[in-house]
Order: structure tokens, then sequence, then C-alpha cells
């Protein structure tokens, strides 16, 4: 028996239907999987939840900054220049008030290097086993770290890890450069089309 967002688990045994046991399990079972999936980990553009504990994302608004940690978030990494021209004001300090790490690694998007990537792989792996959002503008700068991370660091399966990236973009021009130029780094065979 599979779940899927928003369509009640149901059972051809008979059994199953005739115990009020069963019949109460299922029905919990399928309020539960409707309301798991129905709610985003973070309400910001272009999320994708990578894991129970990494998330990326574009922009969140200001109010959804401030509700991170009701959401279990214990970290954030911005991606971003703080002084492009739709960052939130004053996010370090929204974030910092809830108790959670905030760090800003500034890359730009004209020019990515690998002393950002770097930089970023020493913070996340710091980081742990914490609940960490990544976000830059609209998820292109933290989609495409945050895949590196996974097959440099994990080292998870390239094509797998990439399906995420391709949610939001393709990369190309200089990312295309930077990414790939890591992957050869580290020993990765894998080429963005």
């Amino acid at each position: 028996m599979t779940a899927r967002p928003g369509v009640p688990i149901t059972t051809s045994s008979t059994s199953a239907r005739s115990s009020p046991a069963a019949a109460a399990f299922v029905a919990a079972s399928s309020l539960f999987v409707t309301a798991a999936h129905a709610q985003a980990p973070v309400e910001a553009p272009n999320v994708v939840p990578i894991s129970a504990s990494l998330v990326t994302s574009g922009q969140p608004p200001a109010a959804e900054l401030g509700r991170l940690k009701e959401k279990g978030f214990e970290a954030v990494i911005y991606l971003a220049p703080p002084t492009v021209s739709d960052a939130v004001k004053d996010e370090a300090l929204i974030v910092a008030r809830q108790g959670i790490t905030f760090i800003n690694i500034p890359v730009r998007f004209d020019n990515p290097t690998s002393a950002d990537f770097e930089q970023f792989a020493a913070v996340l792996k710091a980081l742990g086993p914490r609940k960490v959002l990544v976000h830059c503008q609209v998820n292109m700068r933290a989609s495409a770290f945050t895949f590196l991370y996974r097959t440099t660091v994990l080292k998870q399966d390239a094509r797998e890890a990439y399906r995420d990236v391709s949610r939001i973009w393709t990369p190309h021009h200089v990312w295309k450069e930077m990414i790939e130029g890591e992957l050869r780094k580290n020993g990765i065979a894998f080429e963005i089309l």
C-alpha cells in the first residue's frame, strides 16, 4: 500500500474494512499524509526539500524568516550579497533573534568561485545534523552549491542530485564552468547539458 499526497490510504482486505481499529488507522494515516505534504518546509520561491534536515529555496519574505524556528530550522546559509535589491533588510537580525545560526556567503552571481564553494562546504559540514535552510534570491546559487556539496562531500550520485537543480534551472556560462570544474577536481564525471 503506498501513500500519495491528498489521497486516502485504502485497503482491499475484508478484515481491515470490518475492523474498527484498522478503519481508524487508515483514516488517521490519510490525514497525516495529507497534512504532511500540504505544508511546505518554508514559504519561499522555488523550495526544494533535499532531506528532512536540508532545504534550498529562493528568498523567503521577512515574515517567513521570523517563523523559521517554529518550523524547526536551526541554521540559515544565505548565498547572495545582502545588498541585492530584493534582499530582506535585517535578515541576519530576524534569524538571530530566534537563536538560529545565520551565515552569509555573498556569492556574486556573475562570478561564483571555488573559494565561495569551499567556504560553503566547510560551513555546511560544520553545522552537522542541524536543520538548515540554504537560500539565495531564486534558488540558483543555493541549488548549485548544495548539488556540489551532495556530490563532492556526501558522495551522492551526481545524476540523482542534479535532478533537484534542474527543477529550478540549467546552470550556464560561469556557473556551468564552475560546477563542472569542481566536479572534475573531485574525480566526478558529469556534464551539464
